[in-house]
């Protein structure tokens, strides 16, 4: 690889998760060393990924799950047309 950030964005969740080869888990690792973006990148995705796993679920007030459906739904359909659904 030619070790630019764009060639391992799409790597990261598969490294995160232990599923790449060691070759490439060492490459990625040399980058994230030198490079501060990625290492801010890689910590904010293992944190995220974290909370996720861990969190408790929380349920929304009443109003705001319907504006949240609603605008998601909106999204879709601007995205994929009506059919989509």
């Amino acid at each position: 690889m030619a070790g630019k950030c764009t060639d391992y964005i799409k790597d990261l969740n598969d490294y995160i998760d232990g599923e790449l080869d060691d070759s490439l888990c060492a490459e990625i690792e040399k980058h994230i060393g030198k490079c501060e973006n990625c290492r801010i990148m890689v910590d904010t995705l293992r944190q995220t990924v974290s909370l996720c796993r861990e969190g408790k679920k929380e349920k929304l007030p009443a109003t705001l799950e319907i504006k949240l459906s609603n605008l998601l739904k909106k999204k879709w359909d601007e995205k994929f047309g009506k059919k989509g659904v």
